[in-house]
């Protein structure tokens, strides 16, 4: 059994509600999270914590879209594993940016039993599809 303690755990997306629920589902758990409401911010904030495990984003957003902000971030942590998220998992950016290049994606809603499975499993390095 994989120790939630000691993955931290950067929650980005544009919608207060939704990280705040994602925050506590997570930390109830026993991960660490940071979030961001930009992918700006996110790269501010793996800028100063190198020891986030995971990258939990929205595919859809101002500004950056979820695969820029993954792009980025990889740039500063090689290696790092990512999950997406998205309310539209059948649109054409994310059938070509997420599930074609192998990334899991958690389609919104989700529940707490789906978004803790899908986060362990990137954790570990399983792909998913979003079907699954």
């Amino acid at each position: 059994m994989m120790d939630a303690k000691s993955h931290t755990i950067l929650v980005v997306d544009d919608e207060p509600e939704i990280r705040k629920l994602v925050t506590a589902m997570l930390t109830q758990r026993g991960y660490r999270v940071l979030t961001a409401d930009t992918g700006e911010n996110a790269i501010r904030v793996m800028s100063s914590h190198p020891e986030i495990d995971l990258l939990l984003t929205d595919v859809v957003s101002p500004g950056m879209s979820g695969p820029m902000i993954a792009d980025e971030i990889a740039a500063i942590k090689p290696g790092i594993r990512v999950l997406f998220m998205s309310g539209y998992d059948n649109t054409q950016v994310v059938q070509r940016y997420v599930v074609e290049k192998g990334y899991s994606l958690l389609p919104k809603p989700f529940t707490r039993e789906e978004l803790e499975q899908r986060v362990r499993d990137a954790l570990m390095g399983k792909k998913a599809s979003a079907a699954s």
